[in-house]
């Protein structure tokens, strides 16, 4: 009888001990859990410039309007006839010893998701990388070309651009070494505007659907009807670097919420302060000339409603590229002044979340519907940043024979104790902060415009205040989308923690 409790006794004792030890494994120094992995990072950039001209368009393009560069809108696009600077795809993978993660960003201003995922297949059939360990995302610069695939067959820039998303990957993954990396966050708001005023009651502030708005996107500097911006921009700039065992700088991937600067002559293409930041990261860290070479990326962060623009300012003038010289210069100093600060691990361990969330596509309600078919017999109003009301009308009248829901994939990374979310469409700053507030992780960012490009994603308080971003087509999903987006993403963190 003794016996028998006695050898309980050590049964239940030894359960005890395993399970502070697998307690411990999840929650303790990531030295416990290393247990002789090697972490390892590699990166590299593959060139996705597009040709100049009107030869390009009928071998690249289906359309003129696929060639967006600097001057141009969604409604009417001038043809690039210079090169300024060149587009790249810009990759990061990071190792673990049981887990790789995947991140890519490529200089274009939108790119559908059908793009993505044929990109990832062929991803996942050369280097046997699951696709939902694979992040991709567009800088939404506005003077680069478009890789947007509106349906299938894809175009010749397009097919162009899937082969080089493939072809980093696998240049990253040979460059692979054993690493260290660390992560921080600086502070920068001099150049974040909300550029979404409320407007004086009694101004005039029209929609394209026959109704008045509180809000006016780009207002103007000066404009005597400006009462105040509509939210708050996000001030961090966030980075994740990794350096070789020995120290040498292999990359930085970082992100700021900022709409891309601008002040590119028409015609002209170029990768705007992204491109810039790139290059003078590189000078900061001293990593210039190395082989392999050193990557810096900038990733577009919830900058939906936000820009380089202070309308409640005095109006400002440079000369070409000069402002994304200055704003790029700024950040990448506030860059390298936080990094020098960081602490730098020889593991840590990955984790990915993957998800598909379905969202109702918004559609015309009887009372729109009816101011659009009286619409098409009178003249157009000019309204909003495209000029033309029946321009959003056409947009609309798309919309109705499309699908009643759209399946958005949303995607979480853990990297150590700092939390990475990917949204796919152009998300509001207040959104960003909100995920950063509630994330279970000390440190988090997300990246917008990632693995796929639905519009804007205004909140429920800011579709009620109404302005371009919330207009339908612009904005193209369900009212609360946000709000099941930050749910689903927490839930996703939360899983990886």
């Amino acid at each position: 009888m003794n016996l028998k409790i006695s050898i309980s006794k050590i049964c239940i004792l030894t359960i005890v001990i395993l399970l502070i030890n697998n307690w411990s494994f999840g929650n303790t120094d990531p030295e416990n859990a290393k247990q002789g992995k090697v972490f390892r990072a590699g990166a590299a950039t593959a060139n996705i410039t597009p040709p100049v001209g009107e030869g390009a368009i009928d071998e690249w393009y289906a359309e003129k309007q696929d060639i967006f560069v600097g001057g141009g809108s969604l409604s009417k696009m001038p043809i690039a006839n210079h090169v300024h600077d060149d587009f790249h795809a810009r990759c990061l993978v990071l190792d673990d010893s049981e887990t790789k993660l995947v991140f890519v960003v490529m200089d274009n201003v939108i790119a559908n998701r059908e793009l993505y995922d044929e990109a990832k297949r062929i991803i996942k059939e050369e280097t046997d990388i699951p696709v939902e360990n694979i992040l991709m995302s567009v800088t939404h610069s506005h003077s680069v070309g478009s890789a947007r695939a509106d349906g299938l067959p894809f175009n010749g820039y397009q097919k162009f651009v899937i082969r080089r998303l493939a072809d980093v990957v696998r240049i990253a993954l040979n460059n692979l070494e054993p690493a260290r990396v660390g992560w921080g966050v600086g502070y920068l708001p001099d150049h974040l505007f909300v550029r979404r005023w409320k407007m004086n009651p009694e101004s005039d502030v029209p929609n394209p659907f026959g109704g008045q708005d509180q809000v006016r996107m780009n207002p103007g500097v000066g404009n005597p009807d400006l009462v105040k911006p509509a939210g708050e921009p996000d001030p961090g700039v966030s980075f994740i670097s990794v350096q070789s065992a020995g120290g040498k700088p292999i990359a930085l991937l970082a992100n700021y919420s900022l709409h891309y600067v601008g002040g590119v002559p028409s015609g002209h293409i170029s990768a705007d302060y992204f491109a810039v930041f790139a290059d003078r990261i590189q000078e900061l860290l001293k990593a210039d000339r190395q082989d392999p070479p050193f990557v810096g990326i900038m990733s577009n962060g919830t900058s939906g409603n936000v820009n380089n623009v202070n309308y409640g300012g005095q109006p400002e003038k440079y000369a070409p590229y000069e402002k994304m010289k200055i704003v790029a210069e700024d950040v990448a100093r506030e860059v390298f002044r936080v990094h020098n600060t960081i602490e730098f691990h020889d593991w840590v361990p990955l984790g990915v979340a993957h998800s598909e969330l379905a969202l109702k596509i918004r559609k015309p309600d009887s009372e729109m519907m009816s101011y659009i078919n009286n619409a098409k017999n009178k003249p157009d109003k000019r309204v909003g940043p495209h000029g033309s009301e029946k321009f959003y009308h056409e947009r609309v009248l798309k919309m109705v024979d499309w699908p009643e829901y759209v399946n958005v994939i949303l995607q979480t990374f853990r990297i150590g104790d700092l939390g990475v979310a990917a949204i796919p469409f152009e998300t509001f700053a207040e959104t960003g902060l909100e995920i950063k507030m509630k994330s279970p992780f000390n440190t988090s960012f997300t990246i917008e415009l990632a693995n796929g490009g639905y519009g804007y994603l205004p909140t429920p308080a800011q579709h009620e205040l109404g302005g371009y971003e919330t207009w339908m087509s612009i904005n193209r999903v369900e009212k609360e989308a946000s709000v099941k987006i930050v749910a689903k993403l927490l839930e996703m963190f939360a899983t990886l923690r």
